[in-house]
């Protein structure tokens, strides 16, 4: 954990990934996150993927690092209790980041009431105020009918949570910026976001949108295609699968060197009348320069294709499940410096991240792991409110 941020303290209302997210994220920088839970856990406490027992390894994962405070918030205890920790002293202080929706004494107007310049950061599902998750979201934006070998009929979900995800890291941003004002001006604000609007601007800033309305075409579903340029998964004669991207012409030249298909390359390029040494001649002959790349690849083993590629300085990474990932890869494992393995309540030792960022001028600290709920609640009060009684 960096100290970048260190004396910021964040009360951290929360469930599920986006508000959790940029709790961590903010945390791993140094600020003091306090995530208020219900006694016994709050609705993601359990969430899946869980150990034997129980724990949940997904819970662990966005909450390291974060001191736990357990309060009954439908008591009036402990509400006094929230709002003493909100009114602690301290210019750094006075910040609230939440996804959930409360009673009237969570409000923004309520809250500013226990401290003037508080920031309020909160994620809602859409702009009016009405519920959305990552999922129903994710199938209103077109995304699932371009997805993989999707047909009208049949959309393709993706696992990954990329609402959820990139809401979180702009909650952490508009906190920072809301923060840099406060100090600026002495002013707190309200600051909110709507999960969807970070799913339209997203598809908007990609031109998805655009190609709709400007061309009147949906984006198609085409695999594992690069849509306008080339790239495929190409398979090896060991069973295995490498992915290769071709972006610039220099990509392009060097890999045609390297799978020494320049002459089956100009052939195409002769027959078909495209031009292979752009993205969009690529595109359209994209299957017959996969099928030759397809034909060369499936006569080398894995550790020789990776060689090729390596010593090409070409575009490609190797298709391996989770467990593969945690069993080979050298990135995601303790030669990484982002990792370490510690040892987690309930779970045991285990790899976990910490901040994806470096800085020149400071040096990452060692990751905390995740409290279990409410084990930190004496230690916050007397430190913030002087109370030793829990």
């Amino acid at each position: 954990m960096y100290d970048i941020l260190s004396g910021m303290r964040i009360i951290e209302l929360s469930a599920f990934v986006a508000a959790p997210l940029a709790g961590l994220s903010l945390a791993q920088l140094g600020a003091d996150v306090i995530r208020v839970d219900p006694p016994g856990g709050g609705i993601d406490y359990k969430r899946w993927p869980l150990t034997e027992d129980g724990h949940s390894i997904y819970w662990a994962g966005l909450n390291k690092g974060k001191r736990s405070v357990a309060l009954d918030l439908k008591q009036e205890d402990g509400c006094e209790t929230f709002r003493k920790l909100l009114e602690a002293s301290g210019e750094d202080g006075g910040i609230v980041l939440t996804n959930l929706t409360g009673p009237k004494w969570l409000e923004y107007e309520e809250l500013r009431k226990v401290r003037p310049d508080l920031i309020l950061v909160s994620l809602t599902g859409h702009h009016d105020g009405t519920a959305a998750v990552d999922y129903t979201v994710n199938c209103a934006v077109g995304i699932p009918f371009a997805t993989g070998n999707a047909t009208p009929d049949n959309p393709v979900n993706s696992v990954l949570p990329a609402w959820d995800l990139l809401a979180g890291m702009t909650l952490a941003t508009g906190l920072l910026a809301a923060e840099r004002h406060r100090r600026k001006t002495g002013k707190g604000q309200h600051v909110k976001l709507a999960l969807s609007d970070i799913a339209y601007s997203t598809v908007s800033n990609l031109g998805y949108m655009g190609e709709a309305e400007v061309l009147g075409k949906n984006r198609p579903a085409i695999g594992n295609h690069l849509y306008g340029a080339f790239g495929h998964n190409l398979p090896t004669n060991d069973g295995r699968q490498v992915m290769v991207t071709i972006l610039t012409k220099r990509h392009w030249t060097a890999l045609l060197e390297a799978t020494d298909t320049i002459d089956a390359m100009a052939e195409i390029a002769d027959r078909t009348g495209q031009d292979l040494t752009d993205d969009s001649g690529r595109y359209h002959v994209r299957e017959e320069i996969l099928a030759v790349l397809t034909s060369w690849s499936k006569s080398r083993n894995y550790s020789d294709i990776a060689d090729v590629f390596d010593k090409a300085r070409i575009l490609w990474g190797p298709y391996q499940t989770f467990c593969e990932m945690v069993e080979n890869d050298p990135r995601a494992s303790i030669e990484n410096p982002m990792f370490e393995k510690i040892d987690q309540p309930g779970i045991g030792n285990m790899l976990i991240a910490g901040s994806p960022l470096t800085f020149s001028s400071m040096k990452r600290k060692s990751v905390k792991a995740a409290s279990n709920v409410g084990a930190d609640k004496q230690s916050v009060l007397q430190d913030l409110l002087d109370d030793d009684n829990g």
